[in-house]
């Protein structure tokens, strides 16, 4: 059962590990990345970061299978490096009520919406697909913090150019 997607740059690291884990009370944490996947220093550092009573699996983005996550009953967060990324595996069977932006950080084209996400227009425009098809899409970076969801990122990201 997914619990929840999360868009990190930083994938594992310590919001995650100490704010989401905690608060989410998974057993299991998926990050799907084709970089990650592909480094051994990447995924043993990221491994070590997680207390061993909670599984982490590090896979390239197309070889996750979303749909049996979505139905083994084993609570899991599912991390995503980038907004580009959600399309891909919503397509490939991720079933998701909500969708957390945590970190996504400043690039070229991009606009501030929250102090630690920044959206490109047509990353904003996948976002509002996905809320077109009934997922809540919410920024923050900790549990504790208030949310800001779609409506409020598209006016800050029209009102920041």
């Amino acid at each position: 059962m997914i619990t929840l997607v999360r868009v990190d740059n930083r994938l594992i690291h310590g919001q995650v590990v100490e704010a989401w884990l905690p608060h989410l009370k998974v057993s299991r944490v998926v990050v799907a990345d084709d970089e990650a996947a592909s480094s051994p220093l990447i995924r043993a550092a990221m491994a070590l970061a997680v207390q061993s009573a909670i599984e982490v699996l590090i896979l390239p983005l197309a070889q996750v299978d979303f749909a049996a996550l979505s139905k083994d009953g084993v609570r899991t967060l599912v991390l995503l490096r980038d907004v580009a990324s959600v399309p891909f595996a919503f397509q490939h069977g991720l079933v998701m009520d909500q969708l957390n932006l945590g970190n996504v950080h400043f690039g070229t084209g991009r606009r501030q919406v929250s102090p630690s996400v920044f959206l490109a227009e047509g990353e904003l425009q996948a976002l509002q697909q996905l809320s077109e098809q009934g997922v809540r899409v919410e920024a923050r970076a900790v549990p504790a913090e208030k949310s800001v969801d779609l409506p409020d990122l598209t006016e800050r990201w029209s009102k920041a150019g």
